[in-house]
Order: structure tokens, then C-alpha cells, then sequence
């Protein structure tokens, strides 16, 4: 049964699908359904949830509802990024992520990026626009060293999508560990890796130790013409050193995410040389909505019995 905004029945699930489209819920549950952009579920409906599952894109308007749940046990976000939620944990709530949902579409849309820039993508549609034949060389992605910064889920599935271009992949991440495809390096080896590197793929999240991680120090040891892509979290590229790079045509960028975000008019990242961006869709396409259904489905029923939770990124302290 699915408890509408207006219903004082109790309901142990706030939910931003209706429960047809998850083939129903665990025995005996009740959810409101609400998507996180329509009017919020008057405040006697949420006294029983447990578990909230956070609308995708909707964060803002859900943090608020947070303080108004007393039974929650449960935050489940559907982006592999949870730090705007990690500040707003009550003690003892289990957050946990989307890892996997995202993997498919994101890194689907690095290596479109990637390949958009090399092969000159824009400067063709332009050509086209004017109507001038635009022949002429330009760079492939085979024979190429990609570096994939942030290995995890996200990370081994670009890697997944770039082996049959004929490049060499570079895998890093925080601690050095063996792989399926090979060595994953520490991001203390960095500063040797870097100059090997014809283009970077960013997976990070946003934590303390990412914020600005790529600095001006991290894009002078690229080298000439050197591509960076970022598909993780806009705050680990320090804008003002990259526009540096890009004013002096030393390197180019393709970037899905910005700081600031959402970039506004007149920013100088619209209108840098070398530079394509695109509003934050890497995970936004089709693939998205069935894999999150599957985690929901997963998850619920994990937790309705008593079995640990999947992704679990933090208990609640405060």
C-alpha cells in the first residue's frame, strides 16, 4: 500500500518510486511515496519511517525533512557522492550510497568526453554550423596512457570501457592494491605518474584530502596537450589553476562537474580555450533508473530481514 502525503497511516518507508515499479515491498510495509519536488508529506506521516530513500538530484529538499523523521534508521542516497548528506547523520542512522548504480552511465560518458576532445568533436560541429570541409589529422585514443584517478567501482568501469581502444590504462587510488586488470598505484606515486600520463579521468569524491587535489603543482607535471576529465566532484580540480592551463593552451578539459556548480553566466569557464563542459549528466541517462530500483529493492529487503546493509558509508555521531 502506498501512503500518499495527506495520510496519517503509519508508514515504515519514504520512497521517490511507487511500490509497482520496486514489485512491491517487503510483507507488511507501507511507504509514502514522494519524489522530492512536490509538496513535502505532512509531518504525521513520517513518525514510523525508518528508512529514507533521498530523490535523486533532490538532496536540498530532502536534508531538511531529516530532523522531522524520529524513527529513522535508514538514509539511503541514490549518488555514489554523499558528502552534502555526511553533516546531517543523526546518532545511530546508517547512511549508505549508490555504489554501482552509477557506474554504467558515468563511465560511459568519460570516455565520450575523452574521445570528444582528442578527436576534436566541437571544433567539427562548428565546421559544420559554418559549413566549411574541416579535413586534417588529429589525435586517437589508441596508443594512449590514460590515467584513471579514484579506482574504485566507477574507476574499473572506465578502464572497462577504454581496453578496447588500444590504450594503456594507469589505475590510482588512495592505497596501492592488486586488481583484476592490474596494479592499482598510491596517489603518493603521483608526481612519477603524472608526466606519463596523455589524459587524466577523475573519479574522486569530495573529501578533505581530494578538495583541490589537482592544483597547479598536479597540472605542471602533465604534459603538453594533456587532457583532464572530470566525472567525479568539481571542487577536487582548483578552478583558478586550471583556467591558468587552458588560457595558455598548455592543456585541455572536458568537465561533466565545476566549482562553482551550477556554473554561471559569464564564468570563465565557458568561455576557456580547450575546454568541454557539460551540466552534470554523466549519471543522468536510462541505465539509471532500473539500477536504482534494483538497490532500493535490495536494500529494503536486506534491512526488513535484519541483514546488513550494502554500501554503508557511515553511522550517524551527532
Amino acid at each position: 500500500m502506498t501512503v500518499e502525503a495527506g495520510d496519517t497511516t503509519a508508514a515504515r518507508a519514504m520512497l521517490p518510486y511507487a511500490p509497482p515499479d520496486l514489485n512491491g515491498l517487503p510483507e507488511g510495509w507501507r511507504a509514502i511515496v514522494w519524489d522530492g519536488q512536490g509538496p513535502a508529506p505532512a509531518a504525521g506521516t513520517l513518525r514510523s519511517v525508518e528508512f529514507f530513500v533521498i530523490p535523486y538530484t533532490r538532496t536540498a529538499a530532502a536534508v531538511p525533512m531529516l530532523c522531522q523523521l524520529p524513527a529513522l534508521q535508514v538514509v539511503q542516497s541514490l549518488s555514489a557522492g554523499v558528502e552534502d548528506l555526511l553533516p546531517h547523520m543523526a546518532k545511530g542512522v546508517t547512511l549508505c550510497n549508490a555504489r554501482g548504480v552509477h557506474d554504467t552511465s558515468t563511465a560511459e560518458h568519460a570516455v565520450t568526453l575523452l574521445l570528444t576532445v582528442l578527436r576534436r568533436i566541437p571544433e567539427l560541429v562548428r565546421a559544420q554550423d559554418a559549413q566549411q570541409w574541416s579535413p586534417g589529422f588529429r589525435p586517437a585514443l589508441a596508443d594512449h596512457t590514460i590515467l584513471v584517478l579514484g579506482y574504485g567501482a566507477i574507476g574499473a568501469a572506465v578502464e572497462a570501457r577504454l581496453v578496447p581502444f588500444e590504450c594503456e590504462v594507469v589505475r590510482v587510488a588512495r592505497t596501492a592494491r592488486s586488481a583484476p586488470r592490474g596494479p592499482v598505484h598510491a596517489m603518493t606515486e603521483l608526481p612519477s605518474l603524472l608526466p606519463q600520463a596523455d589524459a587524466v579521468v577523475l573519479t574522486l569524491p569530495l573529501t578533505e584530502g581530494t578538495r583541490h587535489l589537482v592544483d597547479a603543482g598536479f597540472l605542471a607535471r602533465l604534459k603538453d596537450n594533456a587532457v583532464l576529465v572530470n566525472v567525479g566532484r568539481g571542487p577536487v580540480v582548483d578552478t583558478a589553476a586550471v583556467l591558468v592551463e587552458l588560457h595558455a593552451e598548455r592543456l585541455w578539459a572536458a568537465l561533466d562537474v565545476t566549482d562553482p556548480e551550477p556554473l554561471p553566466p559569464g564564468h570563465a569557464l565557458w568561455t576557456a580555450p580547450n575546454t568541454l563542459i557539460s551540466p552534470h549528466v554523466a549519471a543522468t541517462t536510462s541505465a539509471f533508473r532500473p539500477r536504482a530500483l534494483a538497490l532500493i529493492r535490495s536494500q529494503l529487503a536486506r534491512y526488513a530481514a535484519g541483514m546488513p546493509l550494502a554500501n554503508v558509508v557511515s553511522v550517524g555521531r551527532i
